[in-house]
């Protein structure tokens, strides 16, 4: 492989429309150039806009540009070989309007971060794909998003009530502006002329009536809108639709106002299991009738898949697949009186059909959840067990339900006779959607592909439905548009084109092309590499929980660049692999918080930061591997040095450590030695055993006690949660080693396997000890601790878990806060302490708020020491929402966290415990 160097005039031209944003470096390009789809093109340079205004001017200079927010998208139109625009990093503005009804959101926007807004209003947005979680407002409206329970009729078309829009010439549009069609006739009159003849020829022509009407009846994405030239008169309206859904080729949209729908608070859903995939088809109509939300298809060897999922049920566990399929079904209302009569229905629908499992409804929230959580990562889930090597492809087709049974059965065949093993079928049975998934090697069965391809065009077409219904026409089927439509439409489309962008400059060769074998080049071919980069099928869906995704690098990005690394070495272009291993080394493994935060939003599981810390291990000599395995022998030592520098750094004038430490991180690099600035506290207190024999628990207070003081002079935890033991009437023991005994994370952390085997081992014999064999329980006062302690196969309870089960039922509270905001960490998301966490702030403060842009402070133990910066990133969107709240006190669960929040925001948190000390105080 070779990397093109960027044309020296292109970038030229980019300075001088807006100076400063363009990314060139290998790194960044090659970051980038991989979306969810199965194409692959490497941008000349990635460009990083911070405003509408900036883009505009980008668009005046007359450059080729695709625009890329989440990169969620599936049919590659979020990557290009000319210049790619990242609107994700600077568009995310959220503003509620009028009590919830409607919202007002920019492009780089997550859906679910939109709707965590709306929450509170009891409203959501109306397309609901199951990429929610990380797909950004930008795709929603470039595909007209639709997805589980919204069909056509709440659909990003359907809700979306205005948009301001840059055109490729710089104009810029308000389409909710009372004067939008007299701005749009003064300053594009060409265009505004063009779009009203267009409407008129769309209308008097009674064949393209019945099209239109015919392929928008179904959940339809290919080519444009055409609906919009029967559905509004103005050519600011037609523009504005018909934007939706052109992934980016006529305008960049800065900013949408959508109407938003009840999110009911009640529902019923179960899964129905049929012995055939056919079985399953038949009962749709039936079903229908009884008017579901929500059915969703999965069919045998996505139940095989689902199975394995940790959340599966005892009924999906128990099933020995065969050829089964099933209906995941749900019904929604706002009250309880209409959603039993809808399970009364439901219950009369379910009595005719040929079912192999009994058919169940529940509204327990948790067992739903798990359903939807299996169904919403069911395509990442199956495409990260493909085997390694190959690539992952997704299709989807919409036909009239009637046509389901026969679709399914077709593709059945097709899959036989092209020889694809272990493919997919699953969607929105509802509406007609299916959604079916290849493995495929591009680099030795292309023919094969392209001949699946075209039996599977006919076999849709020929049932009257649509090839792309939800995922967007894109590169994949851009060539087969005209097949769709038909000459006359086809040629409306290409008029749309040409009005909107008449130099072609926006996303080329998406949605319409000249060229027949468009979906067959520059197709992704995947290296082996290793476990955790093997099975990334690059969804994107970890990226927003990602602490350092504004900085450096996401968990996609860090494997995408291994593959790229692995890909160099393979051409031979050995200084390509350099420059990416050399960047590699602060982008990617420096700078990750290794919190495993992407592990939870990964459907396939993986945890990039395993992966970062073994990286980090093969990077450590013999010498570091010697200094940090005696460090763990002698860690009472080394943490009451760590208190007594920062006590002396303390006492001395600030500019003089700040100096110092300078110095030392210029000499040993950033990696070695931590920044002191003056926000950091002085150095805690020593823990000291405390031998009791008759305790009801073993205490195992932090070393962060011992080497950080608390905030503005405060007890601590340690202090703390002793006085809460205490008035409950809870003994604590604390062990005779205690000095000397960690949770191991600063080990593991850091890719010390040696040092780390050595504390693990410390631990478990002082415990074995302490607790009688393991009959006392064992409680860590620092969530990340709790998390460390359980990673080394000990059984630990955190502190505010204990707290919130055993001693707050014995405490009296004295005094109440009016208002509290909590972060909770990373650690005590993956403990599962939001409900212990939430009920202890709950009985000390009126008003509890986990504020907006809440996600892991990535201070990662040492990483906000060794690198602001990171943690600076990271809790920017926080640190503001907390600014403009006005908290009477301020809480999270890990002093380090503590100490990255008040860093932040300038505001002293304390850890929780502390702040039910104060509250329950006589």
């Amino acid at each position: 492989m070779t990397l093109n160097a960027p044309d020296p005039a292109v970038l030229a031209r980019v300075e001088a429309a807006v100076p400063g944003i363009a990314r060139t470096r290998a790194s960044d390009r090659l970051g980038l150039a991989h979306d969810a789809s199965h194409y692959l093109l490497t941008p000349q340079a990635v460009l990083v806009p911070e405003s509408a205004e900036q883009v505009a001017a980008l668009l005046r200079a007359g450059l080729p540009l695709t625009f890329r927010s989440g990169g969620t998208s599936l049919s590659g139109q979020a990557v290009s070989e000319h210049l790619l625009v990242d609107t994700r990093r600077h568009f995310r503005a959220i503003e509620v309007l009028d009590g919830g009804a409607r919202v007002r959101v920019q492009p780089g926007a997550v859906l679910r971060q939109v709707n965590a807004r709306l929450a509170p209003y009891g409203r959501k947005l109306g397309p609901d794909p199951a990429s929610e979680s990380a797909c950004t407002i930008g795709g929603v409206v470039a595909n007209n998003s639709s997805g589980m329970t919204c069909g056509t009729h709440a659909n990003t078309y359907r809700t979306l009530e205005s948009m301001t829009i840059v055109l490729p010439s710089g104009t810029v549009v308000d389409t909710g502006a009372a004067d939008a069609d007299e701005r749009l006739r003064a300053l594009e009159p060409e265009l505004a002329d063009g779009l009203a003849a267009l409407r008129d020829r769309v209308r008097e022509n009674p064949d393209s009536v019945r099209r239109v009407q015919q392929q928008f009846s179904l959940k339809n994405t290919m080519g444009y809108g055409l609906n919009s030239f029967l559905d509004h008169d103005s050519p600011a309206q037609i523009l504005a639709h018909l934007v939706i859904g052109s992934e980016g080729t006529l305008g960049f949209v800065a900013e949408a106002v959508f109407r938003t729908v009840p999110a009911h608070p009640l529902a019923a859903t179960g899964l129905l299991v049929f012995p055939a995939l056919h079985a399953a088809m038949a009962a749709m109509p039936r079903l229908v009738e009884a008017a579901p939300a929500a059915v969703e298809l999965l069919d045998a060897e996505s139940l095989r898949v689902a199975q394995t999922d940790p959340q599966a049920g005892d009924v999906l566990r128990a099933l020995t697949v065969a050829g089964h399929a099933a209906l995941l079904v749900e019904w929604q209302e706002p009250e309880e009186e209409a959603l039993a009569g809808r399970e009364r229905a439901a219950a009369q629908a379910f009595a005719g059909l040929e079912l192999a499992a009994p058919a169940r409804l529940s509204r327990d929230a948790q067992g739903r959840a798990a359903l939807w959580h299996i169904r919403k990562g069911l395509y990442a889930s199956v495409a990260g067990a493909r085997p390694s090597g190959t690539t992952a492809l997704l299709e989807d087709v919409a036909v009239p339900v009637p046509a389901l049974a026969g679709l399914c059965d077709e593709l059945t065949a097709l899959f036989a006779r092209h020889r694809y093993e272990r493919s997919v079928i699953f969607g929105h049975a509802k509406d007609g959607n299916l959604h079916f998934m290849l493995n495929e090697r591009f680099d030795t069965e292309l023919e094969r592909y392209a001949a699946f391809t075209e039996d599977m065009v006919e076999a849709v077409l020929s049932r009257g439905g649509t090839l792309k219904a939800e995922h967007g026409t894109g590169r994949v089927m851009a060539p087969f548009v005209r097949r769709q439509y038909g000459d006359e439409l086809y040629e409306v489309m290409r008029e749309v084109k040409r009005l909107c962008d008449p130099a072609g400059t926006l996303n080329p060769g998406v949605v319409l092309t000249d060229r027949d074998d468009a979906h067959l080049r520059d197709l992704k071919a995947v290296v082996t590499v290793e476990p955790e980069v093997d099975r990334c099928v690059e969804c994107g869906y970890c990226e927003p929980v990602c602490p350092s995704r504004d900085l450096t690098t996401t968990p996609r990005q860090r494997i995408v660049l291994r593959r790229e690394q692995a890909a160099a070495r393979a051409a031979g272009d050995h200084e390509l692999a350099r420059e990416l291993e050399a960047e590699y080394g602060y982008d990617a493994i420096d700078t990750c918080a290794v919190d495993g935060m992407c592990a939870t939003a990964c459907p396939v599981l993986i945890n990039t930061g395993d992966l970062t810390k073994r990286l980090r291990a093969e990077r450590h000599g013999r010498a570091a591997r010697q200094g940090w395995k005696s460090a763990a022998r002698h860690w009472d030592g080394i943490t009451r040095a760590m208190n007594a520098a920062l006590d002396a750094a303390a006492a001395t004038p600030p500019a003089l450590p700040e100096a110092a430490g300078r110095a030392a991180r210029a000499l040993a690099g950033p990696e070695a030695v931590p920044r002191w600035s003056r926000d950091l506290p002085r150095g805690g207190m020593r823990r000291r055993p405390l031998p009791d024999p008759g305790a009801d628990v073993v205490y195992l207070p932090s070393c962060l006690n011992t080497m950080f003081a608390p905030a503005d002079g405060g007890p601590g935890v340690m202090i703390a949660f002793a006085r809460l033991a205490r008035r409950a009437g809870v003994r604590l023991h604390v062990p005779e080693e205690i000095g000397g005994l960690c949770c191991g994370t600063p080990w593991s952390s850091k890719g010390f396997t040696g040092g780390h085997e050595v504390m693990a081992g410390r631990v478990r014999e002082a415990l074995l000890k302490a607790t009688d064999g393991g009959r006392v329980p064992v409680v860590s006062d620092a969530a990340s601790c709790t998390e460390g302690f359980q990673r080394i196969g000990l059984n630990v309870t955190d502190a505010v878990a204990y707290t919130a089960e055993h001693l707050l039922p014995r405490l009296t509270v004295e005094r109440r806060l009016p208002t509290l905001a909590v972060h909770p960490t990373c650690s005590s998301t993956h403990l599962g302490l939001d409900a212990a966490i939430t009920a202890v702030a709950r009985a000390i403060a009126d008003e509890v708020t986990v504020p907006d842009g809440w996600q892991c402070c990535a201070f990662a133990g040492d990483r906000g020491l060794l690198h602001p910066e990171l943690t600076a990133s990271a809790t920017r969107a926080e640190a503001a929402a907390v600014r403009a709240g006005n908290f009477a006190a301020h809480a999270s669960v890990n002093r380090t966290c503590e100490l990255g929040l008040t860093r932040a925001t300038g505001e002293p948190y304390h850890h929780l415990l502390e702040l039910l000390d104060q509250a329950t105080t006589p």
